[in-house]
């Protein structure tokens, strides 16, 4: 964390928001920030209608408007949550996220990543995530 904190310092901004043009050392910060910009909101409150750019609201808004308090071990992980960052599709598996990506979003850079930092294009069931070419 004091690295990733350490980096928010730099003058120069590797990841820039093809929107607005702010410029972030991060790839998670400039991930969060192109919500504001999409709409996308994955984080759903269960109580009521209202949804949330960052998990961090959501528990917030749970706290202060139905009086939900979480109660985190210190350093213990939640729940990752995958969220198509194109359509708001969310997922709590990344297989389940990565057929998603495959299926509706096919040219996404997200897929090309996996599939060069991938050798074998199986999930652990077996099952053929991506076509073999012919």
């Amino acid at each position: 964390m004091l690295t990733r904190h350490l980096k928010s310092h730099s003058v120069v901004k590797r990841h820039v928001c093809r929107f607005c043009g702010k410029g972030f050392n991060d790839t998670f910060d400039l991930k969060r920030h192109m919500r504001t910009h999409t709409g996308i909101r994955p984080y759903k409150c269960d109580l009521c209608e209202k949804a949330f750019t960052q998990r961090c609201s959501l528990e917030s808004h749970l706290k202060k408007i139905h009086n939900v308090h979480q109660n985190y071990a210190y350093r213990e992980r939640r729940a990752k949550i995958f969220v198509c960052e194109e359509c708001g599709f969310t997922a709590n598996q990344g297989d389940t996220y990565l057929l998603h990506i495959r299926d509706h979003h096919p040219m996404s850079p997200v897929l090309c990543k996996y599939l060069r930092k991938h050798t074998s294009f199986q999930n652990k069931t077996g099952m053929l995530l991506f076509p073999r070419p012919v």
